[in-house]
């Protein structure tokens, strides 16, 4: 036990070594990098800006990238110390205001794993049916979802008349926030039905390609559980409150119904993929840029620029 415990012991002072080195490449990196953007022009007019944004996120992603020290967070252990240190960065520099954030990609039901539910899992679109029943939305929204992600039909049978309203609106899959608010306008307006209104969309949904895309039970929202397992809140939150401890699938502590319920679902307890999220601001200029990053490949992937 002893032996354990130092074993233990001694991963958290790698991981958190690991951390420290991160936080303070970031920070130099930042440093040097605002600062020749300062030295080349004192006024700092809207071209200048988008030129510090894309500095920036080169800067992190070139530390995120070529840091030997992130080769080291291969397990769920050091990879929820990792994310517990560097969860926030923040940084400033002669009125420019940087803001770092860093979680889990992984906390979240993608919407796209839905597209192909009713033929290979219909438990899965059940379930997604039970949850959105809760809040009293019916089954019409769930069609509407699936059309958003069913891609061109020759035939033309859609479960709605969404696309006769909006042609052009892309159906491959739901890519974005932006996109679904569009399924949900359409939603409210056929069913006069403000119910979805309720639903915390921001810690439900991930919004990407569905392939390969696992859900981290070690940082699964309140919400991704209430879905996933069709359990009430205050279970949801037992769940989520046990973040980052979960060694093995016993660890849960699941029932027999639970463990039914979540093999539903592609769930794993150890997935390293950042969901990063780049804020900047000077005077009233104001930059945004959001991604994900795959720590295995070493690449980032769906960008969101905001300017």
């Amino acid at each position: 036990m002893m032996k354990r415990s130092a074993k233990m012991t001694k991963r958290s002072a790698i991981a958190l070594l690991i951390t420290v080195f991160f936080i303070i490449a970031i920070t130099l990196s930042l440093g040097i990098a605002l600062k020749q953007v300062k030295d080349a022009s004192v006024e700092v007019d809207r071209e200048h800006f988008i030129l510090q944004s894309a500095q920036i996120l080169d800067d992190v992603n070139a530390i995120l990238k070529n840091s030997p020290l992130l080769d080291q967070v291969n397990s769920s252990e050091s990879f929820f110390l990792f994310l517990s240190a560097v969860s926030f960065i923040p940084f400033e520099s002669n009125g420019l205001k940087v803001s770092i954030e860093i979680a889990s990609a992984r906390s979240k039901v993608n919407i796209n794993t839905m597209r192909d539910a009713n033929i290979s899992n219909p438990q899965k679109t059940q379930a997604l049916q039970a949850y959105l029943s809760s809040y009293s939305i019916s089954n019409d929204y769930v069609e509407i979802l699936l059309d958003g992600m069913s891609g061109i039909k020759a035939d033309n049978t859609y479960n709605s008349a969404i696309f006769n309203e909006n042609p052009y609106l892309f159906r491959d899959y739901i890519s974005s926030k932006t996109q679904l608010d569009e399924l949900n306008k359409f939603y409210i307006q056929n069913t006069h039905d403000n119910s979805i209104t309720k639903l915390d969309f921001e810690n439900i949904f991930a919004f990407s390609k569905p392939t390969g895309y696992i859900v981290d039970l070690n940082y699964a929202t309140k919400e991704s559980w209430r879905l996933m397992l069709g359990c009430d809140e205050l279970r949801a939150e037992e769940l989520m409150l046990g973040a980052g401890t979960y060694l093995k699938e016993e660890d849960l502590g699941l029932s027999a119904e639970e463990v039914i319920a979540l093999g539903r679902f592609d769930t794993s307890l150890f997935e390293p993929y950042l969901d990063v999220k780049v804020e900047i601001f000077q005077n009233d200029q104001h930059s945004l840029i959001h991604y994900e990053y795959d720590m295995k490949t070493k690449k980032g992937t769906n960008f969101v620029y905001e300017i």
